[in-house]
């Protein structure tokens, strides 16, 4: 018995190594590449789309989805990734993550305020996103619609300042950002009294709890 179990351990070991896959990368936008001939989808991240655009602190139009990829792009064009697949998504691309080097491309990319921590996939990169907007890394300067809510638009650019800006007197849901990720509370849940948002840190009020999870938040289970 244990000659088949260490057997079957070793005909394992190579399924899984075939699974991983490198090359060289070509940048498409903040949060896509093409690793060698793969399109790859960066888990656990979520950027600006190459069409949106943002406010910035004077209330200046700011084509951030371009900017961010042009950022990605002078990091990383052309250099060897090493990438392990999670999942394909509806478009066909291999959802992955990758590193060069010794860097993992989506935490830097999170870490530098180039994309978001796409919570809805996973909470790998929430304390490097909190991290970036307690710095003003970044997207976390500007006034930023959440890339999900803008593709859940249709593509269509909301005024930003509308979506960052404190609760107005319907919009009383708290976008929470913790060690659990980005969840949200509605009123009369347990915790919604002692809550505190700080939009300075990525925190945000929503209108909907259908606003709150199209932007990667989730709620809160009491």
């Amino acid at each position: 018995m244990l000659r088949l179990c260490a057997l079957f351990v070793l005909l394992a070991l190579p399924l899984a190594a075939a699974q991983e896959f490198s090359g060289p990368i070509r940048v498409i936008d903040a949060d896509t590449i093409d690793v060698g001939t793969t399109r790859v989808r960066l888990h656990g991240i979520d950027a600006p789309e190459m069409d949106q655009d943002c406010l910035t602190g004077q209330n200046a139009t700011f084509q951030c989805g371009q900017w961010a990829t042009d950022q990605v792009r002078a990091l990383f064009q052309n250099r060897l990734a090493r990438c392990a697949p999670v999942d394909t998504d509806r478009y066909g691309r291999t959802v992955a993550r990758c590193v060069v080097g010794d860097v993992d491309m989506g935490q830097q990319i999170v870490s530098l305020g180039l994309a978001f921590a796409y919570t809805r996939y996973s909470t790998a990169y929430v304390l490097d996103e909190k991290g970036a907007a307690v710095n003003n890394r970044g997207l976390h300067a500007m006034r930023v619609q959440s890339p999900a809510q803008f593709r859940a638009s249709g593509g269509t650019s909301q005024a930003p300042a509308q979506v960052q800006s404190p609760a107005a007197q319907d919009c009383v849901i708290k976008g929470n950002i913790s060690k659990n990720g980005h969840i949200f509370h509605v009123p009369g849940q347990e915790f919604y009294s002692r809550t505190r948002i700080d939009t300075s840190s990525g925190e945000r009020w929503f209108c909907t709890a259908a606003e709150a999870r199209a932007a990667g938040w989730r709620p809160a289970r009491r």
